[in-house]
């Protein structure tokens, strides 16, 4: 076998590291090796883009050490039995890329992940190798997220966290059944348990924090995970649900949500088609309901239909909406903050701005205008000073805020490309 170039390799792991979204946003391209000639990034070889707290957009070099494998995950492009082809980077080539690329100032970090060769620990040796190279051998002050193996040894997965400033674990799909049909020779349990270590070891890292100014960082952004979508027969309503509680459980950062992408030579128990990926940006949606608009994963469920999905054309926070119309409409000038953030078409921005404008003097319908991005898709919900709507029946009001399903396919199409 001829011996690749860096460049060759970067090419084929770039390629193989795009399923996993959980540095990434959702919205992107769709993602599919089925013809063999994948794009690799949103932006170009191998560099991605992921969102820190406080909204700034980071580039990262996202790659796989390898995309060779010992598991034969369903799912996975790069499974035992794919017959893709195969690449490895050592340690020291990614570090002297992360490197070179830095310093041109083509990212701010690192994402790395890998598939397992050899053993568990062999392969979290070679990831946790990386960061320390780069951190302690380079100075390197850029961002880094790894990808841990859950199997491997605890202590690994410290000294990862000693050097990264995030890590992640996924959970791959969403419900136990899921995974031992889908990945049986990965445990639940055992992934579980990785988490709830790593829950720990956050928290024990940010109380030495406390108490000693010298005591080194560990994992200071958290840890995050990753659903697939659409692989097994899960609804939006289970997958919410999950979710929830891997908030609750571990206190997660983020959930990343990744639609199925078809793969070739797939198993014959994996679905023909890819789900929407309108599915997936719904799913980001109730996401941000839960962790910021207080709603619970009831409510988020509330707004699903009978078989458990989340409609595709239009927005959960509208559906909900649309299925609770005695909650409206809500006075601007004296409904709590809480109640304000069920208003469909308003953000968290506009109700801080609105609060603060409702002290000085009552709102205005085009007062709120002024505060919001879009008053049409509001005004049907609220009462101001000089506006009340007509009662909330489903019909002339708020038809200018759903879309024809084919419309907003569409729409959504056109922004993902």
């Amino acid at each position: 076998m001829a011996q690749l170039d860096t460049r060759s390799k970067l090419a084929i792991l770039a390629d193989a590291a795009k399923y996993d979204a959980s540095c990434a946003s959702s919205g992107t391209a769709r993602r599919t090796s089925r013809d063999g000639r994948g794009l690799g990034s949103t932006e170009g070889m191998g560099i991605c883009h992921a969102y820190a707290p406080d909204g700034r957009c980071i580039s990262l070099l996202k790659i796989l050490l390898t995309n060779s494998c010992i598991f034969d995950c369903h799912y996975c492009i790069n499974r035992k039995s794919s017959n893709v082809r195969r690449a490895r980077f050592t340690t020291d080539e990614i570090v002297k890329l992360t490197i070179a690329f830095y310093k041109r100032n083509y990212i701010e970090g690192l994402f790395l992940s890998s598939g397992i060769v050899r053993s568990s620990d062999y392969t979290m040796e070679r990831i946790v190798e990386v960061a320390r190279s780069l951190r302690e051998d380079h100075g390197f002050r850029g961002y880094i997220h790894l990808k841990t193996i859950p199997d491997a040894d605890p202590e690994l997965i410290r000294a990862a966290g000693l050097h990264a400033d995030r890590l992640s674990i996924n959970v791959e799909l969403p419900t136990i059944s899921g995974l031992a049909r889908l990945a049986p020779e990965k445990s639940a349990t055992r992934i579980a348990g990785a988490m709830g270590e790593l829950k720990g070891a956050i928290e024990e890292g940010q109380d030495a924090r406390r108490h000693f100014r010298a005591a080194p960082a560990f994992a200071p952004a958290g840890q995050s995970t990753q659903m697939i979508v659409g692989a097994d027969s899960a609804n939006d309503g289970d997958i919410i649900a999950s979710a929830s509680r891997l908030y609750d459980r571990f206190g997660l950062r983020r959930v990343y949500y990744s639609a199925f992408s078809p793969i070739p030579d797939a198993s014959s128990i994996l679905p023909l088609r890819r789900p929407p990926l309108l599915r997936e940006h719904r799913l980001y949606q109730s996401d941000w309901m839960m962790r910021f608009y207080g709603f619970t994963p009831a409510d988020v469920t509330a707004a699903t239909d009978a078989g458990g999905m989340l409609p595709l054309d239009m927005d959960p926070k509208l559906a909900w909406a649309l299925k609770f119309r005695a909650f409206f409409p809500l006075d601007v000038n004296r409904a709590p903050r809480e109640a304000l953030l069920r208003v469909p078409g308003l953000g968290i921005k506009a109700i801080d701005a609105i609060l603060s404008a409702r002290r000085l003097r009552r709102l205005r319908l085009e007062d709120v205008a002024r505060l919001t991005v879009s008053i049409a898709k509001i005004r049907p919900f609220l009462i101001a000073a000089d506006w009340t709507p007509a009662r909330i029946d489903g019909a002339a009001d708020l038809a200018p805020l759903v879309k024809p399903r084919a419309e907003q396919m569409e729409l959504f199409a056109a922004r993902a490309a």
